[in-house]
């Protein structure tokens, strides 16, 4: 049980940082050069992994020893930005928490010494601390244990693990930030959602709040009931480079009109601002819609947040002039209400992105209805 009594419902655990001697290991490396790593404890750090759940190490030993130890054990790729050295262990914490951009309440930290729980917890008030002896619970708590598991939960670690790789080239890279972009070998796919993408999909509208050109999150029953309905498109985009996935980094929910086609939404992940995918999206929409000979309207919200996302569609030409097409197409992501914009833009002709190879559909070629379903699931129903 927490030293420190969660909020309930408890929030979901992001990171798990282990203390070393007797707590992930028995034994105290300094007098032991063979500490061994109990079977039960590594079901637990490899079934975190798998839940999307990062863990790190807040350990007092020699850095080069420890993780030459952590290796030998086979473990040591589990763990990021790891902290091993002679400090307070609050102040390691904090670093880890700030490297990886998490709230303090997300963070969990668990080590044998009563004393060093309660260092952290005087310090870190909101970081949840766990005597070792709770090691091998942590699957069953609700704290450790996530409403869904995504594809991209599951290589969480990886991702991250990849992004600071991605970090240290670009802090050593000389060039234009346009060069750098062309040197990651970008792959961008975009694609119709499946029905086991649907979760990734909720996630980005639910997460993603800079990004988001309306705030409206569409749950898991009514991206069910777009992907059923015909003339919808339901997109997901992900990206990756030389130095690994991104995973799912945007989605466009698309309605297809006779004269126009409506962009009820579109999202991307603040973490690829940088790599102006939301810029590429927008593009390749216009792009497409020029090809069937529509005009784009999108929704836009403005939300106190969002204001990248709507310079992102002023850059690209969206604008509040009237037209004709507009007639039939009535503003409002999940009836949002008068508070939404309904843009519009002629569409031309767009060239093809210069940093990143694009993979894409074409959305002139209609997808049946249910196209991502199993067909079990393939029946028109009310779009929410």
């Amino acid at each position: 049980m927490s030293d420190t009594a969660p909020v309930y419902p408890p929030a979901t655990v992001k990171c798990l940082v282990w203390d070393l001697d007797n707590t992930l290991w028995r034994g105290t490396l300094l007098e032991d050069e063979d500490v061994v790593l109990p079977d039960a404890v590594r079901e637990v750090i490899v079934g975190l992994d798998a839940r999307g759940i990062l863990q790190s190490v807040c350990s007092r030993n020699s850095h080069d020893h420890a993780w030459a130890r952590l290796r030998a054990l086979g473990v040591a790729d589990y763990f990021v930005v790891p902290e091993i050295g002679w400090g307070r262990k609050s102040d390691a914490v904090r670093r880890i928490t700030e490297q990886l951009d998490f709230a303090p309440a997300t963070i969990a930290f668990i080590d044998d010494q009563p004393a060093e729980r309660a260092e952290v917890a005087h310090h870190l008030p909101e970081v949840r601390c766990y005597p070792a002896e709770d090691a091998v619970k942590l699957l069953g708590l609700p704290e450790f244990s996530p409403r869904s598991v995504t594809v991209d939960s599951r290589q969480r670690r990886t991702m991250y693990q990849a992004g600071f790789r991605r970090t240290d080239e670009q802090a050593r890279h000389t060039g234009s930030h346009e060069d750098f972009l062309r040197s990651l070998e970008m792959v961008m796919s975009i694609g119709r959602a499946t029905d086991d993408e649907l979760t990734r999909v909720e996630e980005l509208t639910l997460r993603t709040s800079q990004m988001n050109a309306t705030g409206v999150h569409y749950p898991d029953e009514a991206l069910r009931a777009l992907l059923a309905h015909p003339g919808h498109e339901v997109l997901v985009t992900t990206l990756e480079d030389r130095f690994g996935p991104h995973g799912a980094v945007g989605v466009v929910l698309l309605e297809k009109h006779a004269r126009a086609w409506h962009l009820r939404l579109l999202a991307t992940s603040c973490r690829v601002v940088a790599f102006g995918v939301g810029t590429i999206l927008l593009n390749w929409l216009a792009d497409q819609a020029a090809r069937a000979g529509v005009h784009l309207l999108a929704d836009f919200r403005a939300t106190g947040r969002n204001r990248m996302m709507e310079i992102a569609y002023r850059f690209a030409g969206l604008d509040d002039r009237p037209c004709d097409c507009r007639g039939g197409v009535s503003g409002g992501s999940g009836g949002s209400g008068e508070d939404v914009q309904l843009l519009h833009l002629v569409a031309g002709r767009r060239d093809a992105p210069t940093t990143v190879r694009l993979i894409a559909p074409d959305l002139t070629d209609p997808a049946p209805a249910g196209a991502g379903l199993p067909d079990s699931a393939r029946r028109p129903g009310p779009v929410g």
